[in-house]
């Protein structure tokens, strides 16, 4: 007999509360890549992705440039 895990609700905020959320991390990590210290084109990645249930909150979100943000994407680096 398998047990189904219960899954927890995620926060997911609407668009202008994420927007809100985006800038005051970009500003938290002084709008540098958290890797590389690059400011070039700099992106919030959610630690715990979405589809893993990841929140939309401050402690899962840091600041990338793309170079980084792609490698930890395509190597599933443990940020």
């Amino acid at each position: 007999m398998s047990v189904l895990r219960q899954k927890r609700p995620r926060l997911r905020l609407d668009r202008t509360a994420y927007h809100e959320l985006r800038e005051e991390v970009l500003a938290r990590d002084g709008w540098r890549c958290q890797f590389c210290g690059s400011l070039n084109g700099v992106e919030v990645h959610h630690l715990e992705s979405r589809s893993r249930l990841g929140d939309d909150a401050e402690e899962n979100l840091i600041t990338l440039c793309p170079a980084c943000h792609r490698k930890v994407h395509r190597n599933r680096a443990v940020v």
